[in-house]
């Protein structure tokens, strides 16, 4: 035998034994077994888009009587949650009983083995130290009983590998004790019935959890005589659907007819016969909730404590308790454009049958009668479709909605969606009574299909703009654009200059017409952050964009220019800003005129202070120059004999300098004192200069 079969590969291996139980079924039984479960059919449904089925059951039992509903094991949850029932003549309600579903490594632990954690061959023999068992190796059998299973380490030949790990099984053989390696066992039979018995449960347990699909629960009714009973819940469906077709006039006019359809699924295990069925609209909240899996909490292990001579205690009496006290709605659908040209149009029309006669035009809303009657609930709205039936797993369309609506022909442009050419569409009014939910709706231009477009939520009276296909006879060029900026206004206060600038987008549409008859032209225009709408008027807005119509005849067109403006502030503090920049501003028409004449002023005086800083810096280069040729002097005057004439001159041209030197630090001072009252003067000025 391979040695490597050592540990992994005897999983429960040797168990065989308990494979031969693994078929046994769990059965429940009804309390009442005197009589056969009461049928219960289905009566009602109400599915709502919130993917959950209100159902109702009803029937009448006499006396004592139990019903019986299979569920799947995930719906269970949800029974468990909202299952009502009524015991509707003068009896009353028993237990409902359902099988319980314990956490299978809480169940298995239960048991005298427990094999939860998928122990191996070794670790369960270990669990079963003690036990009386026989073993077979090769054509030897053995019995004994288990001390225990331990790990040891196996040098093997040379040629053959390392050293392996063996796991070694400890036997107590009436007087002898014989270690027997667990990979040379063929064949391993407990001798106890009772061990035996606890691990082909335990093995059955397992069995059972791997067929969780139904389940079922069985409610008991109490009383006498003939009785109706009825019972409710919800449980997880899946969501209904709806789709639609929108049949428009062949060429002009806004009367259109809406045809609906609800696709419904049954996913239940119970088929629906002769049900009455409702859609909800509405999607009211629902969860599931773990009520079916028992639930343990870990509980502190305490050790009691121990004392002597404990003497008794003397309540000195306490103090009075003091009581606690008491306690714009999205309207634009964009859908993907579909060019549908008419060379693959699909006509419609009345056409001749081989014998001659002549078949009418095509009007799918002729022999489509809606099922469904429409109701608003609150804030839900429901489609009652009436009696229906249909069988398990199966799905069905329900015709809902036969109506005449509103539709304006347009054409609909966004230069997001496509930059050249509009899409044609519809302005869909829900001139009914009743809700339209989101779906996709195919749409015929008379006889023709004409594309597909999406829909979303429409209650009565309101409007939804729907495109379907690309509109090739339309082209607009929305390329120029100008921006500009300009100074409205402006204000002085305390020393700071205060400026209103505007600035102004503008955006021309220029529509083509090339077809043949007028096209109403509907524009979306996205708008722009921080920026404010001027003109036109638009017809509509939504969240992002404003929509302008545009109507252009046969062959023309048209020019829509859209303005949009920004006003913002600016500051600018006058005493260090340069003076080319405030005469920018003084120059500016939108500039105030007593604003303008006080610009002037501090233009004036930051003038001055410029004339004052430019001689102070001529002054500044002077001196500098004069102390540059101060120093080559004395150095000439360094080389040369000091009693000559050379040496005379020099110092004479010296001191000359330094008389020049002392003229100009004079001016200097002067200049800086001046420069210094001019400062002080201007910051003064403006500190108290305010102009509105």
């Amino acid at each position: 035998m391979d040695n490597r079969l050592n540990h992994s590969g005897l999983h429960l291996a040797g168990l065989v034994f308990g494979l031969l139980l693994l078929s046994v079924p769990i059965t429940y039984a009804a309390t009442d077994s005197s009589s056969d479960p009461t049928d219960m059919p289905v009566k009602k449904v109400v599915l709502y888009r919130s993917g959950v089925g209100y159902f109702e059951h009803g029937g009448t039992v006499q006396g004592n009587r139990t019903t019986e509903l299979r569920f799947k094991s995930a719906q269970i949850n949800d029974i468990l949650k909202s299952l009502v029932l009524e015991d509707l003549d003068g009896g009353k309600i028993g237990t409902i009983s359902y099988p319980s579903q314990d956490p299978i490594t809480k169940t298995l632990q239960g048991f005298q083995v427990d094999i939860a954690s998928n122990p191996s061959l070794a670790e369960l023999l270990n669990q079963l130290r003690g036990t009386r068992i026989r073993i077979t190796v090769h054509t030897e059998q053995m019995d004994g009983i288990i001390l225990g299973v331990e790990k040891r380490n196996k040098i093997l030949p040379e040629h053959e590998g390392p050293v392996v790990e063996e796991w070694m099984l400890n036997l107590l053989a009436g007087e002898v004790l014989r270690s027997i390696a667990l990979d040379k066992a063929q064949k391993i039979e407990i001798q106890d019935a009772v061990l035996e018995q606890e691990l082909h449960k335990a093995l059955s347990v397992l069995a059972e959890d791997r067929n969780q699909d139904k389940k079922p629960v069985i409610i008991h009714f109490q009383g006498a005589g003939n009785r109706r009973v009825r019972l409710r819940y919800v449980i997880e469906t899946p969501i209904w659907k709806s789709s639609y077709r929108l049949i428009l006039p062949p060429k002009t006019g806004r009367d259109a007819k809406l045809q609906g359809w609800a696709i419904v699924e049954n996913q239940t295990d119970t088929d629906w016969n002769d049900i009455q069925l409702s859609l909800v609209s509405g999607r009211p909240i629902s969860f599931i909730e773990d009520l079916y899996t028992p639930i343990y909490l870990e509980r502190p292990v305490v050790q009691p404590e121990l004392y002597t001579s404990l003497r008794p205690q003397r309540d000195e009496g306490g103090i009075a308790s003091v009581p606690l006290a008491a306690g714009k709605e999205m309207r634009s659908l964009k859908m993907a454009a579909i060019d549908v040209p008419h060379a693959i149009a699909m006509p419609l029309e009345a056409y001749r049958e081989d014998n001659g006669a002549v078949m009418e035009a095509f009007d799918p809303t002729r022999s489509i009668v809606s099922a469904a009657s429409a109701a608003k609930l609150g804030e839900l709205f429901q489609y009652t479709v009436g009696r229906a039936s249909l069988s398990r797993n199966r799905s069905a369309m329900f015709p809902i909605l036969t109506e005449n609506v509103e539709a304006e022909r347009v054409s609909i442009f966004n230069v997001e969606v496509m930059p050249r050419n509009p899409l044609r569409g519809v302005f869909l009014r829900n001139a009914t009574d009743k809700h339209v939910m989101q779906g996709p709706v195919t749409v015929f231009e008379g006889n023709t299909y004409a594309g597909d477009a999406q829909i979303g939520n429409l209650p009565p009276g309101q409007e939804r703009l729907l495109s379907y296909a690309l509109d090739l006879e339309v082209s607009v060029d929305a390329t120029q654009n100008r921006q500009e900026s300009r100074i409205q206004t402006a204000s002085i206060v305390k020393g700071v200059l205060h400026v209103s600038r505007k600035n102004v987008f503008s955006q021309d549409y220029t529509i083509q017409n090339k077809s043949d008859a007028e096209r109403v032209v509907i524009l979306e225009h996205r708008y722009r952050p921080g920026w404010k709408w001027v003109t036109p008027a638009p017809m509509e807005t939504t969240e992002t964009h404003a929509r302008l119509k545009q109507t252009v005849s046969s062959g023309k067109a048209e020019t829509m220019m859209i303005v949009e403006e920004q006003v913002y502030g600016e500051t600018i503090a006058l005493l260090p800003t340069e003076i080319n920049q405030l005469e920018f501003y003084n120059q500016s028409g939108q500039i105030p005129k007593a604003v303008r004449e006080k610009l002037e002023t501090v233009i004036a005086l930051k003038r001055a202070m410029a004339d004052s800083q430019s001689q102070i810096q001529e002054k500044r280069v002077a001196l500098e120059s004069l102390s540059k040729e101060q120093n080559r002097i004395r150095s000439n005057m360094k080389t040369v004999d000091s009693g000559s004439a050379y040496y005379v001159r020099l110092l004479e041209k010296l001191n000359t300098q330094e008389t020049t030197i002392e003229g100009i630090q004079a001016e200097l001072h002067a200049l800086e004192k001046k420069l210094d009252g001019q400062r002080q003067a201007l910051t003064s000025d403006l500190e108290k200069l305010s102009v509105p």
